[in-house]
């Protein structure tokens, strides 16, 4: 597959039909989809301005980083589309003909909201184009307006990062009939979410009420890329130079769980500019959560979210090395891991019982010693086993870091004389 030749959408579509299909189960609906479209977007880097995880297929990875972005973009706006669908569909014949009008919905969306990508619906000779011709056309235009892979995650993550507001704003899209009045109500959505993210990071940037060099260069990096009015970025300026409370960030949240975990993680990832999260800073999130109607844990699952990612895409996150220690974010990790694991302990061991082949192996490493493919084994199972606590029914767990020794750091103390007795 190669996204930068015409055609690509059609042979994404071909590519994915199967796992695009598998989101208008009856499985697939048992969670919200709010839940169910965080958990498919936030490991992939979407919601952080990369491209790390594409499509959990490896042969992806040499593609441009453009191109990845593209792909992952197209993939969540048909993801949105099909989640928030209220039922299932039935077959191979209703799922085109949903595609094909998710993919008309695309065009409209970009041509009505997005002005300045807007594309002739006829070709030169008058033909008109079909939707998958002009979704394709447009979500080129879309990912040339992103900036080019520079090695600098904060420069990516503010200019690319505005990509998940496309998504959140075309999940309402879909359900409305779009004439101009309603085109005129997105487009302002559009401005007005944006300049949301500027008084996140200006609240961010002042909690402990210094403003550090990474910070500036960050909002800097974002009003670039904002496509904000001259009133706007001048209005982005002041708010950030004076500063702005958690109680005044009026934040348009929609009473979406969703935009709501997009603004906590952009506050996050803000404070992680210059290096890592004070006191002062760490109580600023806690008054974030609050504004936000968030719960403590939901302000540790989306720190154990950010950091999981970090650290599974260590290695392609170029400049964050510079920014943050490998080790000190690897030890804070493994700690909220192991209070999550600790408290659900019982959960745990129940569903190590139920696995007959990890019970075997568990066994077996109690009298001698397991091979290199046993202890791989041992690790997918574990994994499996972690996954069934109700956290990571949303938040996905960073695999290739969560390696045997790293599990054994992480697991109850006990599991294994609980699990196997004396």
């Amino acid at each position: 597959m190669k996204p930068n030749e015409k055609g690509w959408l059609k042979r994404y579509l071909d590519f994915r039909k199967d796992i695009l299909a598998g989101l208008t189960s009856e499985k697939a609906k048992s969670s919200h989809p709010e839940h169910s479209l965080y958990r498919l977007i936030q490991p992939t880097g979407l919601m952080y301005g990369h491209a790390v995880d594409v499509l959990e297929r490896p042969e992806l990875e040499k593609l441009e980083e453009k191109d990845k972005m593209k792909l992952l973009l197209a993939e969540s706006l048909i993801s949105s589309s099909l989640l928030f669908r209220d039922k299932p569909v039935k077959g191979p014949e209703e799922l085109s003909g949903l595609m094909a009008k998710t993919l008309d919905s695309i065009a409209n969306f970009y041509n009505n909201v997005f002005p300045e990508l807007a594309t002739p619906t006829k070709s030169f000779f008058g033909r008109k184009k079909s939707p998958l011709e002009l979704a394709e056309k447009i979500l080129d235009k879309r990912i040339e307006k992103t900036t080019e892979y520079s090695g600098n995650f904060w420069m990516q993550f503010f200019h690319n990062s505005l990509l998940f507001l496309d998504i959140f704003i075309f999940g309402q899209w879909i359900h409305t009939n779009a004439d101009r009045i309603v085109s005129d109500f997105f487009k302002y959505e559009r401005e007005e979410l944006r300049f949301s993210v500027v008084k996140i990071i200006a609240a961010a940037a002042h909690s402990n009420h210094k403003i550090e060099y990474e910070e500036r260069k960050l909002l800097e990096y974002f009003i670039q890329s904002a496509g904000l009015t001259p009133d706007k970025k001048k209005e982005a300026v002041e708010l950030f130079e004076g500063g702005i409370v958690v109680e005044a960030l009026n934040l348009p949240t929609n009473n979406s769980w969703l935009l709501k975990k997009y603004f906590l993680e952009m506050a996050i990832l803000t404070l992680w500019a210059d290096k890592k999260i004070e006191d002062q800073e760490s109580e600023f999130l806690q008054l974030l959560c609050q504004y936000l109607d968030f719960k403590e844990d939901d302000l540790e699952n989306s720190m154990i979210a950010i950091e999981g990612f970090v650290l599974e895409h260590w290695e392609q996150l170029g400049y964050l090395q510079n920014k943050q220690d490998y080790n000190e974010v690897s030890e804070r990790f493994v700690k909220r891991l192991a209070k999550l694991t600790e408290s659900n302990k019982t959960r745990i061991v129940e569903e190590v019982k139920e696995s007959k082949a990890l019970m075997n192996l568990l066994r077996k490493a109690k009298a001698g010693e397991l091979t290199e493919e046993e202890k791989q084994t041992v690790q997918e199972l574990m994994v499996s086993v972690l996954k069934t606590i109700p956290t990571f029914v949303i938040i996905a767990l960073p695999q290739r870091y969560l390696t045997l020794p790293v599990l054994l750091k992480i697991l109850p103390a006990n599991i294994f004389s609980e699990t196997l007795g004396d």
